[in-house]
């Protein structure tokens, strides 16, 4: 009887949400956006990609199309979601804006959702303290305004969690 009543006990909390969710296996690939238009003509604030950026964004796809994303995430740029299209398109999701002045409404939503793989576009200031933020340290700076390429690979396993940096 006393098992039962852990079991039932176990079950509920698992169906409550009330377990802990580092028991998850989550996996956070950063990336900024891609080369933006910065020609004499383009917009000033809110600028389209190149050809180049756009080409880059489908080769994005190519570069984390096997981790098999639930989410994507962008900020409300077109440079960025133009970059998380190609992707969104290939796995028939949606991508979902997210406040890049609010880095912590979106790391609360990583570490409270029951997704496990996201990928989240970016920008040259937010990426790396975004991965920090995950990290719990220091690591990555900003980047320059002409660094495009580098895609961060976060994954959290309970306590432990691993970083690495790909190009593409």
């Amino acid at each position: 009887m006393k098992k039962l009543l852990l079991l039932l006990l176990g079950c509920f909390l698992f169906a409550s949400g009330e377990t802990s969710l580092y028991a998850q296996k989550i996996t956070v690939i950063l990336v900024r956006h891609a080369e933006k238009d910065i020609s004499p003509g383009a917009d000033k604030v809110n600028p389209d990609l190149t050809q180049a950026g756009r080409q880059r964004a489908e080769n994005l796809v190519e570069k984390v199309k096997g981790y098999k994303p639930n989410e994507i995430f962008s900020s409300n740029f077109t440079r960025t979601k133009l970059t998380a299209s190609p992707l969104a398109r290939k796995f028939g999701l949606p991508v979902h804006l997210y406040d890049p002045k609010n880095l912590t409404e979106l790391y609360d939503l990583i570490m409270t959702t029951n997704k496990r793989v996201f990928v989240i576009v970016g920008h040259n200031n937010t990426t790396p303290a975004l991965a920090n933020m995950l990290l719990k340290q220091q690591k990555y700076p900003t980047l320059s305004e002409t660094e495009y390429g580098k895609i961060y690979v976060i994954k959290i396993d309970k306590d432990k969690i691993t970083d690495k940096v790909l190009d593409y």
